[in-house]
């Protein structure tokens, strides 16, 4: 496989989640996919096997996207990312929803746990509004009287003014969020599909160019890579695509 620049580059803007049930098995992705340098580490793998999966990914020297997606009283939350703070991620999501005081004290335990380990913080970024959900279900279920995309473009305020790096977003909101909130302010972009892959359960997706071209610097791509054929293939054709941009 090509190691140029552009394809080294290209790679570090693809977070590939490692959505599986146990260490075992997620071993055995990072062996079939060895040029992929970010990986996203989940709930379901997370509660089944605890930190010693991301050891193995530090021992590779890959980022780490800890996307555990906190959502509780501010104090509950500060533990959470305090402990978490200390494992070396590079990503660490929290709800925008627990609130501005949660988010703050999620931004400075974060800090605090890095520093009791010595390792650096990890950046703190706010879930929008989960990718999986549509502006029907925004509207019925969740009984939220606001438009899909001013309702994610306030979350991702809440979290600039609370002192967070960024936000996930769907690649649909990621430039009216890019434009409002700056170049400064991270966003990454599950539901992203390639040109012909199955959705799946994500509602509001874009194709990796789109999605890179209205200003995410990330994109979460698990599916389309990870049960192809050819996993490490499929990585090379997402990266090739996306190095001309």
């Amino acid at each position: 496989m090509a190691h140029s620049s552009l394809y080294t580059s290209a790679a570090q803007k693809i977070i590939v989640p490692l959505d599986v049930a146990s260490e075992e098995d997620a071993i055995a992705t990072l062996n079939k996919l060895p040029e992929v340098q970010f990986w996203k580490v989940g709930l379901e793998l997370f509660v089944s096997c605890g930190p010693s999966i991301l050891e193995r990914l530090k021992e590779q020297q890959k980022r780490i996207f800890l996307d555990l997606k906190f959502h509780d009283i501010s104090n509950t939350v500060a533990g959470a990312c305090r402990a978490a703070g200390r494992y070396g991620a590079d990503l660490l999501t929290v709800h925008a929803t627990a609130g501005r005081t949660a988010l703050k004290a999620a931004v400075t335990a974060a800090q605090e746990g890095a520093a009791d380990s010595k390792v650096e913080p990890p950046k703190v970024i706010a879930i929008t509004l989960l990718t999986s959900l549509s502006a029907r279900d925004l509207a019925f279920d969740l009984k939220i009287p606001v438009e899909l995309p001013e309702y994610a473009l306030q979350m991702a305020l809440l979290a600039q003014e609370s002192g967070l790096a960024g936000a996930v977003c769907s690649p649909q909101e990621a430039e009216q969020l890019r434009q409002v909130c700056g170049d400064d302010f991270l966003l990454v972009c599950p539901g992203v599909r390639p040109q012909g892959a199955a959705k799946g359960d994500q509602m509001r997706s874009q194709t990796p160019t789109q999605a890179i071209q209205a200003g995410a610097n990330y994109l979460v791509i698990g599916r389309p890579i990870t049960t192809a054929p050819d996993p490490a293939q499929a990585f090379q054709t997402i990266c090739q695509e996306l190095e001309g941009i």
